[in-house]
């Protein structure tokens, strides 16, 4: 709905047509969702859930209600226009409008992606080596052309080069269509394979496998089409019975075979396939075994494996081609119980194993020749640093991608022979952007069980630590995934005005490796939260901000983290932001129909289970929900977000409504056109989302413009 409508026509968009009403209602009122009793028991006892009603996406009363908080939190919020646009201004002038990717090499051409100012979507091209003339692959801007969204999935070309795979969604709910593209004539085959959510070429470029998605969106079934064929004939290669695991095909970087992964949050499996027999059998490497994740690279006759059967965090083994039996697996790298293995990448000569060692990425990088290894040095304390696209698998060069707070996302070239280092690209900056105007610093919390959580902070130079100002705690915690001290460029508009941001590596993540990750799931599941409050009180007892200006953000999983935190110590925090927040935990969780709900008992576990069902029932934010003072609170979400559904941040709003005791703004931004998990998909979008929230948040700290 555009902000020009008029209040009168706004109103009659958000009326409910079921009621009938003497007059319009205040749009500077909150909406009150209306409750409808709807109990439910479960080792005896009786949960409310009076906001049930509101998982009905097709009631016009719902969406009624959807309306009104979207015109609600637009009203309440229109005096921060003015900061709005000038936000988005600041925003826009430290993004290069006009940019290109650094280029990767793939058989005979380099491939990479343009944005032109103007265009909220990238064009992805490809020019013959070293530089030939430029050829469109795909242009989102056309395709999604009268669209309100449109996101890339996977992209492949054939091993030839003369076909071209992609999937894209125009819903924002992650539906992936795979087209295939002839690149000699440009015009589309007419196959279309729905629901896809990853596919391989075989190396015949005519064979192409894809996985497709269930009800519950999960990849369960694999796929072998003959270009050419009707798709509705395509052979049914495997099916994943396991609700608690998905499956995903790919291609080694040898390119000699085809990997099928079958996983769930716990265990693993994978199956190979030579790429130049596509309707041989696949072999499986292991058999699945309880908590025994592992997965598989190649090189040669041998695959090189990392597994952590033997210690949590993985050692790497190689086995066999012609057996990979474990009997047959030899280690290369022990176990560590401080350093994680996170990938593995094999060249013909050398290997690198991507690691995490106190909440740092490394790369370290074994010359197979000679058996002498290294890590890769990088020049900042805080920062993080991964392996990018590399398929020469005949190479001695190691692309990698480096980033900070204060450093911009940058490419590096690394010989791995010489260990040295040619800046490849680092994303233009514009704006006047100085990094020596900003530090950034790694220090310590520690929870109350004595753990030291590693906290990641950066402010501009000059900003004192003096117990008065304003800071941006930022938190996830979840699925063992580590948090990256990243650059962000609309995070400059509050860094400029003071605002200090810190991400607190709490435990539930990766950052120290698996057992950091054991530590915040499951029955331990709190940690999460009493780690992140800790983080909190830590920050204010260090003067790194005030007792009254300390803010919170945090997103999907993160949300759920924002949820328990203002139940369990709302006066922490002045203002929090929930961005589509899994808050209705019991519920969810015993939806088997829902999107990840099985493969997810595994972290959460499954209410079901008297003791979990207790556990869960002591954090879960909407059914924890009780009358206090609750922070200034901003929830953002979408209509059609296929892993948070809407109705979860709804519900929570709606009980927030009815049983907070303060006169705290709660303000719920919910996207009703196409949008997905991650909100819009067009930069320029993204960025005026950026704009709405921060200025609610300065606002809120009381920062001045």
């Amino acid at each position: 709905m555009k902000r020009s409508l008029s209040v009168a026509l706004l109103l009659w968009f958000v009326a409910v047509p079921a009621l009938a009403q003497e007059r319009a209602p205040n749009p500077l009122t909150p909406p009150v969702a209306a409750k409808k009793p709807h109990p439910s028991t479960m080792f005896g006892q009786t949960r409310a859930d009076d906001y049930y009603w509101l998982r009905d996406k097709s009631s016009p009363e719902v969406l009624a209600y959807l309306r009104a908080e979207a015109a609600y939190a637009d009203a309440v919020t229109a005096p921060l226009q003015p900061l709005r646009d000038k936000l988005y201004q600041e925003m826009l002038s430290h993004i290069q409008e006009d940019d290109v990717s650094p280029p990767y090499r793939e058989g005979a051409f380099l491939y990479y992606a343009r944005l032109e100012k103007g265009k909220q979507y990238a064009i992805w091209c490809r020019k013959p080596a070293p530089d030939g003339k430029e050829e469109v692959l795909l242009d989102l801007n056309q395709l999604g052309a009268g669209q309100k969204f449109i996101a890339r999935g996977g992209m492949h070309p054939s091993d030839d080069g003369s076909l071209f795979a992609y999937t894209t969604d125009v819903t924002g709910f992650r539906e992936y269509t795979l087209y295939v593209k002839d690149l000699k004539t440009g015009a589309l085959l007419p196959e279309r394979m729905d629901k896809v959510e990853s596919f391989a070429w075989a190396a015949d470029g005519k064979t192409l496998f894809y996985v497709t998605e269930d009800a519950a969106k999960r990849g369960y079934r694999l796929w072998r089409h003959r270009l050419g064929t009707p798709v509705k004939k395509d052979a049914l290669v495997y099916e994943e019975k396991d609700e608690r695991f998905r499956i995903g095909v790919s291609r080694t970087r040898s390119r000699d075979y085809l990997i099928l992964n079958a996983a769930s949050h716990t265990a693993s499996e994978e199956r190979f396939l030579p790429a130049t027999r596509p309707t041989a059998a696949w072999k499986l490497i292991a058999p699945r075994e309880k908590d025994h994740e592992y997965y598989v690279e190649h090189r040669g006759d041998r695959f090189y494996i990392w597994s952590n059967k033997t210690g949590r965090n993985f050692r790497v083994v190689t086995a066999p081609v012609a057996d990979p039996r474990p009997q047959n697996w030899v280690e290369l790298i022990p176990h560590r119980s401080d350093v994680m293995v996170e990938d593995v990448l094999a060249f013909k000569n050398w290997l690198v194993v991507a690691e995490r060692e106190d909440a740092l990425a490394q790369l370290r990088v074994i010359d197979l020749r000679t058996n002498e290894q290294h890590r890769v040095k990088f020049p900042e304390a805080v920062y993080e640093a991964w392996p990018d696209i590399n398929l020469v698998y005949d190479s001695d060069v190691l692309r990698y991608g480096f980033t900070s707070f204060t450093t911009p996302n940058s490419w590096l070239d690394y010989d791995m022979g010489k260990r040295a280092a040619t800046l490849v690209k680092r994303t233009p900056v514009p704006g006047g952007f100085d990094p020596a105007r900003y530090v950034s610093e790694r220090v310590h919390a520690v929870a109350s069980d004595g753990a030291q959580i590693p906290l990641s902070i950066v402010h501009k130079v000059g900003v004192p630590r003096d117990g008065k100002g304003a800071l941006l705690l930022y938190g996830y915690g979840s699925y063992g995934i580590p948090e990256a001290p990243f650059f962000d460029p609309t995070r400059l508009s509050l860094l400029d005005r003071g605002v200090t941001f810190a991400v607190a590596h709490i435990r539930g993540g990766g950052d120290l490796g698996k057992k950091w990750h054991d530590d915040g799931r499951m029955m331990h599941k709190r940690n999460t939260f009493t780690d992140f409050i800790a983080s909190a009180e830590w920050l204010k007892a260090n003067k790194y901000a005030a007792p009254d200006r300390l803010a919170i953000e945090g997103g999907s999983a993160g949300g759920l983290l924002i949820g328990a935190v203002v139940n369990m110590r709302p006066d922490l925090f002045k203002v929090a932001l929930a961005y589509v927040p899994f808050v209705d935990v019991i519920n969810t969780m015993l939806d088997e129909t829902l999107p990840l709900t099985v493969g997810e008992f595994e972290e959460w576990g499954n209410p079901k289970d008297a003791a979990a069902y207790a556990y869960m029932m002591s954090y879960s934010p909407y059914d924890n929900v009780k009358p206090q003072k609750y922070p200034a609170m901003f929830v953002r979400s979408a209509l059609n977000d296929s892993q948070v559904m809407y109705w979860e941040p709804a519900k929570w709003v709606a009980r927030l409504r009815a049983n907070k005791t303060d006169h705290n703004p709660l303000v719920f931004k919910i996207n009703l056109d196409p949008a997905g998990h991650g909100g819009a998909a067009g930069r320029y979008d993204k960025l005026h989302e950026a704009a709405y929230d921060d200025a609610f948040l300065l606002q809120q700290l009381g920062v001045r413009d």
